[in-house]
């Protein structure tokens, strides 16, 4: 590679270099197979971009250096920020008014997952400390995947609603714990008040954050229309802006993000249109997170100990979801069939654990390698079968329009656009 580059400086001109090429050539690459695996399988093209940069990242691919930093890890909380945002303003608060056991869902299953995770690990030998951190990352299911599961699959129904909206929760509570334990991870607390502080400062600094975006947006929507593609735009900027400063006063990007979304559903709660109209930009942002996420975790320590326990966080991991949402299931408005179904769709783990894992990385030299080299490769790997998981759950449930096996040429009428 050393030699590659020396020859390429040669001759390329300033303006460019070997990972802008790397990188090019790599998202074309993910973009044709998620093209091609959605047409020939019925799978979501996010299994075929994490299937690329897995694969690139075995491969010795050397854009994107784990612990991510700078404006790769920036480019992965964009993402991610977007991605909340948009999950954010499909949770009316006044739903839980009407239905508190869906908050009731959340919380059990987030705990169940978290201290499954924990004993899990603690049966397998792993210290607590670690295997602590480890279950804090695994309570976040992905909104990332899922949306992307239920935009390809044309899901819709009570299923991949109450999924969508748990996997939303669960990622909050996540985000507020992982970022409250980074900041006291070296600073041993002595009173409950201690103990309590960074997650106020997390929790105080995101909704402040959020809040102004919320209002920001809902100031414009007054003047512009949802509908419009400089809308979306704005969005994308004024999410970008919000991720900087959050980040930077010791609060979470992607929360912020995510309360943001929340409370502007709050504030203008009509249906939203400009998801449809984010188009082409949002669309490379995410597929780019998701390689990005691939590629980062095939870096990680590949050797039979952590196999053995990636197994048995993934198993552990998936029963908690599923009995967590059985559990609390009375009363919430679905069936125990499709509380079940719920629970699988909520298996994937992508971005969002990610970005955690970074946060545990920067925050310990000593903790932080070890909670990645167990988080890594389950993410790696739930981001894809997670997504097939997911994928047959809806199928399962009866709320996807798209046949999951082969879908064949015949299938696609003369002049039909295949996407």
């Amino acid at each position: 590679m050393n030699d590659i580059m020396a020859i390429w400086a040669d001759w390329l001109r300033p303006s460019a270099g070997l990972p802008t090429v790397q990188w090019s050539i790599l998202l074309a690459v993910a973009a044709a197979a998620g093209h091609l695996l959605q047409r020939h399988t019925g799978l979501p093209k996010a299994v075929g971009y994490s299937i690329i940069g897995a694969l690139a990242g075995l491969g010795g691919f050397s854009g994107a250096v784990w612990p991510l930093q700078g404006i790769a890890l920036f480019l992965l909380e964009l993402g991610v920020s977007v991605v909340l945002f948009e999950a954010g303003g499909r949770i009316a608060l006044r739903w839980f008014r009407h239905n508190p056991m869906v908050l009731l869902q959340s919380l059990l299953e987030s705990i169940l997952t978290a201290l499954a995770v924990y004993y899990a690990l603690r049966w397998m030998g792993v210290q607590s400390t670690v295997a602590e951190g480890v279950g804090l990352v695994a309570m976040a299911a992905s909104p990332a995947v899922l949306s992307r599961v239920i935009m390809d699959t044309h899901a819709s129904g009570p299923v991949t609603e109450r999924a969508m909206a748990l996997s939303t929760l669960s990622t909050l509570f996540a985000l507020t714990l992982v970022s409250a334990r980074t900041g006291v991870m070296h600073r041993p607390a002595a009173s409950l008040g201690e103990t309590l502080y960074p997650v106020a400062v997390v929790l105080g600094v995101s909704i402040v954050v959020g809040a102004a975006l919320a209002l920001v947006l809902r100031m414009a929507l007054r003047v512009m229309s949802p509908t419009s593609e400089n809308t979306s735009m704005l969005l994308i900027a004024l999410i970008a802006a919000a991720a900087a400063l959050a980040a930077n006063f010791g609060g979470s990007a992607p929360l912020a993000a995510l309360l943001g979304g929340i409370l502007l559903k709050q504030l203008n709660p009509r249906p939203w249109a400009w998801p449809r109209q984010l188009g082409t930009a949002s669309s490379m942002l995410i597929m780019l997170m998701f390689v990005l996420v691939s590629v980062a975790a095939a870096q990680a320590q590949w050797n039979p100990a952590v196999a053995g326990l990636v197994a048995g966080l993934v198993l552990a991991r998936l029963v908690a979801k599923v009995v967590g949402v059985e559990a609390a299931n009375w009363g919430s408005g679905t069936s125990w069939r499709q509380a079940f179904w719920t629970g699988c769709a909520m298996a994937p783990m992508s971005s969002e654990a990610t970005l955690l894992v970074s946060q545990f990385v920067a925050s310990s030299l000593t903790l932080g390698p070890h909670i990645a080299s167990i988080a890594m490769p389950a993410i790696l790997l739930l981001e894809v079968l997670g997504a097939v998981i997911a994928t047959v759950a809806l199928h399962r449930a009866g709320e996807s329009s798209t046949p999951l096996l082969s879908k064949g040429m015949s299938q696609t009428q003369p002049g039909e656009l295949r996407g």
